[in-house]
């Protein structure tokens, strides 16, 4: 499907003309558009004001390099970015990502995703992404923490929390954000709430860590209510092993759900008695613990002899028959050919938990074929939801309980599908989750940026 209106048409051509090697970036603004097309239709303020044209450009982005030594006494040079893409609605919101992928079009496509995000879990944050092409994986923990400092002296100063509140993402953890934060007080001389994810003795909030998975989870489970069924019973695969699947399997496996496989970059394993996410959870520690060279997913089975182990590239989950499909690891990770097999063998629904895993063709398959397709920037939004939590919590000097925190995720993630649900049906569009979500988060950003003038 391509853009129809000659005004999105418009802005999209000249992006591309602007942007032509940031492939990503324009994949996600070329989704987002088409969604727009009848909200564009039936609003030619947008067009008066260049309300879409201001959209897809970051009001700033940020770039530096970050100089650090090695535990050889080697100094090493790596490139840091923030985008701060949107703030209309809220100071700039998202987190960082190290990891040698990292370029600027991952980060404005990451940012512009955000402000829909963001936007959809009513909480009052605006819209970035940034990060480093640093790879903390076989790297000691000196070697992060003199890295995380030098980053975070060329970054504090263009943060704050009425300002820029930077998380965590791929490669930036507890023990990442616990430098980061420390070296930011360091600096500012002031203690405040700059970053989210921290650890739970300096102001960070419980059920951070879970919450990305959970809200996955929640959101899903409450489309399945939706229709009249639940995870009871239904078998799920999860491509990834991070963070967010280790969650997610863990919420699936509470509400009925039954976990066949997981992945990672070397392979993926096959448990019969339903994957256990405390043994992902020992994997995963040890992959962050410094000492962490040879540490994959293979471990797996020391601890489930039951479990089979395959090496080699971890899109093997999905050719396996399921009911429901998660991809939880990174963006374009969930091919055509990955949709065509996962609709061959009986898969319903689909619910992303990385941002952007599923490629435009393997989106469209799935919607041309009945499959329920729940887009990441609203199936994905548990994690920066309570860090917006975390947030309110910093500013009233307040620590809820795993409980408190828990319930508002679960009652604000399956008030979102409704949403979502509720404004695809309102554009004649009911089932179509992607259009539901651009659509639900959009207006809110637009309506702020008409009532804030050309700015």
């Amino acid at each position: 499907m391509a853009i129809q209106n000659a005004y999105l048409q418009g802005v999209y051509e000249g992006l591309a003309k602007r942007n032509p090697e940031q492939k990503e970036f324009l994949q996600a603004v070329e989704e987002v558009l088409e969604s727009l097309e009848p909200v564009v239709a039936a609003h030619p303020e947008y067009e008066k004001a260049g309300l879409i044209e201001r959209l897809v450009e970051p009001e700033r982005i940020i770039m530096f390099r970050v100089p650090w030594v090695d535990d050889a006494g080697k100094v090493q040079v790596n490139r840091g970015y923030r985008v701060q893409f949107n703030s209309a609605i809220g100071p700039y919101k998202g987190g960082l990502r190290f990891h040698p992928s990292v370029n600027l079009s991952i980060l404005k496509f990451l940012g512009f995703e955000q402000c829909f995000k963001n936007s959809l879990t009513g909480l009052p944050m605006g819209g970035g992404k940034g990060g480093a092409d640093f790879d903390p994986h076989g790297k000691s923990d000196a070697e992060v923490m003199r890295f995380c400092q030098s980053f975070m002296t060329e970054l504090y100063r263009h943060i704050g929390p009425d300002t820029d509140v930077p998380a965590g993402d791929i490669g930036v953890g507890g023990r990442e954000v616990g430098y980061l934060f420390g070296q930011y007080k360091r600096l500012q001389n002031e203690y405040t709430g700059v970053l989210t994810g921290k650890g739970i003795p300096f102001g960070g909030s419980l059920a951070r860590t879970e919450a990305t998975g959970y809200g996955l989870a929640y959101f899903v489970d409450e489309y399945l209510k939706s229709r009249g069924d639940s995870f009871e019973g239904k078998n799920v695969v999860v491509h990834g092993s991070g963070n967010v699947a280790i969650y997610a399997v863990q919420k699936v496996s509470q509400l009925g759900g039954k976990v066949l496989a997981c992945s990672d970059t070397h392979g993926w394993v096959e448990d019969p008695d339903g994957i256990d996410y405390t043994v992902l959870e020992h994997v995963y520690n040890k992959k962050r613990s410094g000492h962490d060279k040879g540490v994959t997913l293979a471990m797996y089975v020391d601890e489930k002899p039951n479990a089979v182990w395959h090496e080699g590239d971890g899109r093997g989950v999905w050719q396996l028959p399921c009911d429901i499909a998660l991809p939880c690891a990174r963006e374009n990770t969930l091919l055509l050919e990955d949709a065509q097999a996962l609709v061959a063998n009986g898969c319903k629904v689909v619910g992303e938990g990385a941002n952007m895993p599923t490629t435009i063709e393997a989106t469209t398959y799935f919607q041309e074929n009945g499959v329920a397709f729940m887009p990441g920037k609203a199936a994905n939004a548990g994690g920066v939801l309570v860090s917006g939590l975390e947030m309110s919590q910093n500013a009233e000097h307040l620590s809820w309980t795993f409980e408190e925190v828990d319930g508002k995720l679960e009652q604000l993630m399956r008030g979102m599908f409704h949403n979502v649900d509720d404004t695809a049906k309102e554009y004649g569009q009911e089932g179509n989750f992607v259009m539901g979500a651009n659509i639900a988060g959009f207006l809110k950003v637009a309506d702020a940026m008409l009532a804030q003038g050309v700015c």
